[in-house]
């Protein structure tokens, strides 16, 4: 996956875990560390069977609101194999979007447990999982062709909700490597902002491209009181009606 511009074909079906996604082994340090987790699991999941690989994007494939985050929780994705899923990230963001009335359940536990999600689809800058979940600047790079791969093929996305300063950062640099924008800084990341970049790169035909950020949905913010519910929930509601969902 060399190009920020790859994506699938035009005449053919989305594939949210393509061959190349799953096999992955560009950056040395996730893969050691993702499959170090793995193998060492926490205390809490040691019989379960670890996931331990690249993290794909997961909801509905005609989605027009796409969510951006940072990366696979260590015991979360990482284990679950599904974004948000399994942490306490996750406990905060499927309620939320429950109460959207765009998850068929506020519970995410495990791939296969019944959740579905409505008009949305949720990626990340980063599919592996990175120590102290903090990328490097390298790695944010390799991975950004898989936000542009989702991206491109979201046929239907008109809406992005940035979930963190990361995810705004990526999702920007996507587009400004399509050539939707020539600059990060004329959009700075903030809690509730509203970003109107213009017209959807990648040949979709859903009008003008927008998006939205939040803080991130992480223990850090949300038991510290930095992103409350009701403050998610405005930014939800926020993207989603620019959505048109």
């Amino acid at each position: 996956m060399s190009s920020t511009n790859a994506g699938p074909a035009s005449d053919a079906p989305f594939d949210p875990y393509p061959l190349a996604l799953a096999t992955c082994r560009l950056c040395p340090r996730l893969v050691e560390y993702r499959e170090r987790v793995a193998r060492e699991k926490r205390r809490a999941y040691r019989d379960a069977e670890y996931w331990g690989a690249p993290v794909p994007g997961f909801g509905d494939p005609n989605a027009k609101l796409v969510l951006v985050g940072l990366a696979p929780g260590a015991h979360g994705s990482n284990r679950t194999g599904r974004m948000f899923t399994g942490d306490g990230s996750g406990d905060f963001l499927y309620p939320a979007l429950h109460r959207a009335g765009l998850a068929s359940r506020p519970t995410a536990t495990a791939r296969g447990d019944g959740l579905a999600l409505t008009g949305v689809w949720i990626t990340a800058a980063m599919r592996c999982v990175p120590p102290g979940n903090k990328p490097e600047r390298s790695e944010l790079g390799n991975c950004r062709a898989w936000l542009a791969y989702d991206l491109g093929g979201l046929r239907s996305a008109r809406v992005a909700l940035a979930i963190g300063k990361i995810g705004h950062d990526a999702a920007l640099s996507v587009w400004r490597s399509r050539g939707l924008l020539t600059t990060l800084a004329a959009h700075p990341f903030a809690h509730g902002a509203v970003h109107e970049l213009g017209e959807l790169p990648g040949g979709q035909e859903s009008g003008a491209l927008t998006l939205v950020d939040s803080y991130h949905v992480s223990l850090q913010n949300t038991n510290t009181g930095r992103l409350t519910p009701a403050m998610f929930d405005e930014a939800i509601g926020k993207a989603k009606e620019l959505a048109g969902l």
